[in-house]
């Protein structure tokens, strides 16, 4: 008679997993763009089994990491992120740099994949193989940054990236989040001033530690140099993120390329400042604490909700708070005096 196959506890390693993680891990150290891709959808995958070989193919790629320059670019939707993205992309290829792109698209409700197709809007960047570029989708991701993004980061820095731009959907709170996981924060702007001025909430522009006015050619050359020069007199009455670095307000062209190389040296010059002040290392290492805590948030919320406790009372109690009958804080009470009491713990 036939063995039967024993079932396999989630978060149970397969067999031959350690093996099969440590060539995937060569691989990307070696710079393989393929090994790379299918590293960040194991990292990406929500799998208990998965997420296991993802931390085991982190731990060995963690100290081949680290070494790029990290940036993050936003912008409201329609101010050309990708182009400018592709057009420095290019400019920094051609210079020697090898660029790693993670892309964070808008996700479709229905499918959870990503819609707008980031390699299709940088075809000629996707064909550079200097160049990768990675759309993720966003989906629940608060933000419009994919939750593995910063281990992405990680991965591309390994397989030899030495420049990573983060691109988010830029939705309104995605700016908060791409600026704690980089080094730069890039704020893209369309071309107009005044009342558009009055559109940008305050604390973006506080975030932000250049920003580009994009579009400026053709008929909005004009519209986009009043824009610079409004944002840059916005800019001057913040207080400065840090005393040694003035924001400074530039204009470019994504589409013709006037203003790229420019964009590229105001990153080295910041780089070169805050390094003086040794402020990068010291800003990476709170965002290391920061994503310590943001995946204990997201873990405990996972366990939660999967827990057998608090599984059957989940739905009554949303309808309950959607009905008005009991507040959402009495529900988040419950739930988690279910939790703890399951997990062993004493209920408050």
């Amino acid at each position: 008679m036939a063995k039967r196959p024993v079932a396999k506890r989630p978060g149970a390693k397969r067999p031959g997993a350690e093996r099969d993680v440590a060539k995937m891990a060569a691989s990307v150290r070696d710079g393989d763009r393929k090994a790379l891709a299918r590293a960040i959808t194991l990292i990406e995958s929500t799998r208990a089994d998965h997420r296991a070989d993802a931390d085991a193919l982190l731990s060995a790629l963690l100290p081949h990491s680290g070494k790029s320059v990290r940036i993050g670019i936003s912008g409201a939707p329609g101010v050309g992120k990708s182009t400018f993205i592709e057009a420095l992309g290019l400019h920094l290829t051609g210079s020697g740099h090898k660029v790693a792109v993670l892309a964070v698209d808008p996700s479709s409700k229905r499918s959870g994949g990503s819609i707008l197709g980031d390699k299709t809007r940088m075809e000629e960047l996707a064909r550079d193989t200097a160049a990768f570029i990675r759309p993720s989708p966003a989906g629940k991701t608060l933000g419009g940054v994919a939750r593995r993004t910063r281990e992405a980061m990680l991965a591309a820095e390994a397989a030899g990236f030495d420049v990573i731009v983060v691109e988010t959907v830029g939705v309104g709170q995605s700016e908060t989040a791409v600026a704690e996981m980089t080094d730069m924060f890039v704020l893209l702007l369309s071309p107009g001033g005044g009342d558009e001025l009055q559109g940008i909430k305050r604390g973006i522009v506080e975030l932000a530690d250049a920003i580009l006015v994009n579009k400026a050619d053709g008929e909005f050359m004009k519209a986009a140099t009043q824009a610079a020069a409004d944002y840059q007199s916005a800019v001057h009455m913040l207080r400065p993120a840090s005393a040694a670095w003035v924001v400074p307000v530039r204009t470019c062209s994504a589409l013709t390329g006037e203003g790229i190389a420019e964009a590229w040296a105001i990153v080295e010059r910041y780089r070169e400042v805050t390094a003086k002040t040794n402020a990068i290392a010291e800003r990476r290492r709170t965002q290391a604490q920061a994503w310590m805590w943001s995946e204990i948030e997201d873990s405990l919320v996972m366990a939660l909700r999967a827990h057998p406790k608090t599984r059957q009372r989940i739905a009554a109690l949303e309808k309950q708070v959607a009905a008005g009958e009991v507040t959402p804080s009495q529900a988040s009470r419950e739930l988690i005096a279910a939790f703890r009491g399951g997990a062993g713990g004493k209920t408050p």
